[in-house]
């Protein structure tokens, strides 16, 4: 039996010109996970990424706190996240001003809590995006190539919060509107475990950060 690791991207730049990059803090927690990792032994098999720059940037943070290069990775455009702004188009008309606010903060994610429901019932089509079919055929094709090529092996994905709550929803089963609530709770660098066999996987753990347990890591914790 082989043990899928899942991540979450560190904290990106929400509200920016360009959300695809890593905030200072985002760095500081991949490198954290690697470091983590490293304390107790980790190493893996093979390493699989979104093709995105946040996940990038995230493999080379653990990378670095792993001790290890980070050139042996599969990128998998699958394993990228839907376009939160086309979403929330098809359940408001005009651009959102950029949140500056925590009203605004709720407002944006009510606005994409009720565009992702709608995308995944197939009510909705996103401009640029891929029906929520495709989405999910990207994430599970990863999934079927991982039982596939590393039976009984280590595996990392670096990916985002649709990808990952989308395989969990996935393995479990669960609706779409569950699908959506997971995704919106999930925090960066969290680690999501399956275990997997040639036919199935099966869900260990969502959503950790044992890595960011400790007074040492206060205000490390974060969901954008």
């Amino acid at each position: 039996m082989g043990t899928l690791y899942l991540v979450r991207h560190g904290q990106a730049s929400f509200g920016a010109a360009d959300y695809d990059q890593l905030s200072d803090l985002g760095r500081k927690q991949a490198v954290r996970l690697g470091e983590y990792w490293r304390e107790r032994g980790m190493r893996f098999d093979a390493v699989i990424t979104g093709t995105l720059k946040r996940h990038r940037q995230t493999w080379e943070g653990i990378a670095e706190g792993l001790g290890i290069g980070h050139e042996d990775v599969l990128p998998w455009p699958g394993l990228n996240e839907y376009d939160s702004e086309a979403i929330i188009a098809t359940v408001h008309s005009g651009k959102l001003e950029k949140p500056d606010s925590p009203e605004m903060y709720r407002h944006h994610f009510r606005l994409l809590r009720d565009g992702l429901g709608a995308w995944m019932q197939g009510r909705t089509e996103p401009v640029g995006m891929p029906s929520y079919v495709d989405f999910l055929a990207g994430v599970t094709t990863a999934l079927d190539h991982v039982r596939d090529k590393h039976h009984g092996a280590k595996v990392l994905v670096v990916s985002s919060g649709g990808p990952i709550s989308t395989a969990v929803g996935h393995v479990l089963g669960t609706s779409p509107e569950t699908t959506v609530e997971l995704n919106l709770r999930i925090r960066n660098t969290a680690v999501t475990e399956f275990a997997f066999t040639p036919k199935r996987h099966m869900l260990l753990t969502y959503n950790t950060l044992p890595h960011l347990d400790g007074p040492a890591y206060e205000g490390w914790v974060t969901y954008s």
